[in-house]
């Protein structure tokens, strides 16, 4: 249990790092993606990014797996 915390915790650090360059490639920001900005609110709940990285991790997964 400990390794897999600290290989989850790693992989988010990574995550982290790599965030801005993401964003450069357009994730984060998809179409699909619910935006709500007001005067002194802002909301933002990516779904189409949280299904596109669900489906190419998922896909990784897979792939190891065999």
């Amino acid at each position: 249990m400990a390794k897999l915390l600290i290989i989850i915790g790693i992989i988010l650090v990574a995550l982290g790092l790599l965030w801005p360059l993401l964003q450069k490639l357009g994730l984060g920001r998809l179409p699909g993606d619910i935006v709500v900005e007001k005067e002194n609110f802002s909301f933002y709940f990516p779904i189409v990014t949280s299904i596109v990285i669900s489906l190419i991790l998922t896909l990784l997964f897979w792939l190891f797996r065999r």
